[in-house]
């Protein structure tokens, strides 16, 4: 058994030995995303190393992490921020996301409201992030996915944006 938080039982390491044994197989992944606003009400989103397009700060659950848990982190990873869930917003189970690599997985994510508490978006971890940008939300640029596009898009109607 390997230690908890040790590289194999990070999100990465967990999915890799996933892979391992199953291939391209479609899989489920747990994930979570956060909605964070600027004074204009413009939504914050990071362009992906991995795909080149763009997506909610956020990532898959490490084991034994919860949603919560893991929307803290991934924030941090992927901006550079600190933050703080302000609300739960809605459980999205209908996503697929396709890979580069050939690899595809149905994707659950918790999308929270989240507020920047300290840190800084220079700190983001550049082998994930290109760029980071706050956007309109009726201005989106190509997203990852349409899991993307349906949270923002619930969260626009949910927090009165557009």
């Amino acid at each position: 058994m390997v230690a908890k938080g040790s590289d194999e039982m990070s999100a990465t390491g967990y999915i890799k030995m996933i892979r391992g044994l199953v291939g391209h197989t479609p899989i489920i992944l747990n994930c979570a995303g956060g909605i964070l606003l600027n004074e204009k009400n413009e939504v914050l989103l990071n362009l992906r190393t991995d795909t080149g397009n763009w997506s909610l700060p956020g990532g898959y659950l490490e084991y034994g992490e919860s949603y919560a848990t893991a929307i803290i982190r991934e924030y941090k990873e992927d901006s550079g921020l600190a933050v703080r869930i302000v609300r739960p917003l809605h459980l999205f189970d209908q996503g697929e996301t396709a890979y580069p690599n050939g690899d595809v997985a149905q994707t659950i994510a918790m999308l929270f409201l989240v507020e920047a508490t300290g840190g800084a978006l220079s700190e983001a971890d550049t082998s994930e992030t290109v760029r980071l940008q706050y956007w309109p939300v009726s201005a989106l640029p190509p997203l990852l996915n349409q899991q993307n596009a349906d949270m923002i898009a619930y969260a626009a109607k949910a927090l009165q944006l557009s």
